[in-house]
């Protein structure tokens, strides 16, 4: 006998519930303001996964949509990113056509998405801008096929599953997005109708992004805490496999700070086509950085010291010295410092500090 459509629902729920077990892992803080984000971090996963995995779900017909935004945030997330995904499939082709606008660095990747199944992202093609080639109004076109295309080509693989268009700003209120379209050129006429067994997988595939992200980032929160309070570049595939981006070379920390202490950051900045830093929650998610500007830094914020010299100073209030990271309440997080496309890439010098009441 079939299994109803009632229990299918049932079974989606049972298993967005297990991925509640995260919240009671022994590394995971205990605060209520990490607890309390903890919940609130499984109810974005949730709905992006609803998102990616159902209304957007359809290769054939491909939507761009955030998988992070200002709102649901994953992984390390930039501040000064605009996200687009797209999910795409590898026996297709595909065109992206727009205008660059004025955004400072715009790069496209296709993934092998097994975020659900292995808590992989894999890459099997990339391109940025300075690899396109655009009109004299900024327009463009990017073909996206297994087969190399004349012109702008981003390659993909049989099994890609998603594109990933990232848009990093020095000032989101100031420089304007990239419009972007992405369209099928060898797809269907009409998308398929709907059907239980199909539903029914992408209901599975959803709860099973949720558990499996949230794992996946609690692990490497987990990895960040045996060196507290460091920036630490470690092995840059760990972060690739995820979807990373192979311009960006990046360094991740946890932090823990006792009230009255600050965590002081200095480095070089090198010669690259963008930095930043920002401060994240025990879940590896920035700070409400579209209210409180004090939670991350990039080029366009910080004031640099002789010798091209950067000095971040992480502390619950401004220390008067150095350019101030807000800990927002927190007492411990994670923490990332990006370089894009640097020359070198230094490893900051950290330190904890007594702070004077």
């Amino acid at each position: 006998m079939e299994q109803s459509l009632s229990q299918n629902w049932v079974q989606f729920c049972t298993a967005l519930a297990r991925a509640g077990k995260v919240l009671d892992r022994a590394d995971a803080p205990l605060g209520s303001i990490d607890q309390a984000e903890g919940l609130r971090y499984l109810s974005r996963l949730t709905r992006i996964s609803l998102e990616a995995f159902i209304e957007s779900s359809d290769p054939d017909f491909p939507r761009l949509f955030k998988m992070t935004d200002e709102t649901i945030k994953i992984g390390g997330d930039n501040p000064d990113n605009i996200y687009w995904n797209a999910n795409i499939v590898g026996d297709r082709e595909y065109r992206i056509s727009g205008n660059r606008g004025a955004v400072p660095y715009l790069s496209f990747g296709t993934k092998a998405n097994r975020l659900a199944t292995e808590g992989q992202m894999v890459s099997t093609g990339e391109i940025e801008d300075s690899d396109i080639a655009f009109d004299e109004d900024g327009r463009f076109e990017i073909m996206v096929s297994q087969t190399p295309k004349p012109g702008n080509w981003l390659p993909m693989s049989a099994d890609t599953s998603m594109l990933l268009v990232r848009q990093t700003f020095l000032d989101k209120a100031a420089e304007s997005p990239a419009i972007l379209q992405i369209e099928c050129l060898n797809g269907p006429p009409h998308p398929k109708p709907l059907d239980p067994a199909s539903i029914d997988l992408k209901l599975r595939s959803a709860a099973a992004f949720v558990s499996g992200t949230s794992e996946t980032f609690a692990d490497w929160t987990r990895m960040f805490m045996d060196n507290p309070n460091q920036l630490l570049p470690r092995d840059q595939a760990i972060f690739q496999n995820v979807g990373g981006d192979p311009n960006i070379h990046y360094l991740h920390g946890y932090w823990r700070l006792e009230p009255d202490e600050a965590w002081v950051i200095e480095t070089e900045v090198p010669d690259c086509r963008f930095w930043n830093f920002v401060l994240q929650n025990w879940w590896m998610e920035s700070g409400e950085y579209t209210y409180n500007p004090n939670t991350w830094l990039n080029p366009a914020k910080a004031v640099l010291e002789a010798g091209n010299r950067l000095t971040i100073v992480v502390a619950k209030k401004n220390p008067g010295f150095g350019n101030w990271i807000d800990t927002a309440g927190h007492r411990e997080g994670t923490a990332l410092l990006r370089w894009i496309s640097a020359k070198r890439r230094p490893v900051p010098q950290c330190r904890v500090v007594r702070m004077s009441t």
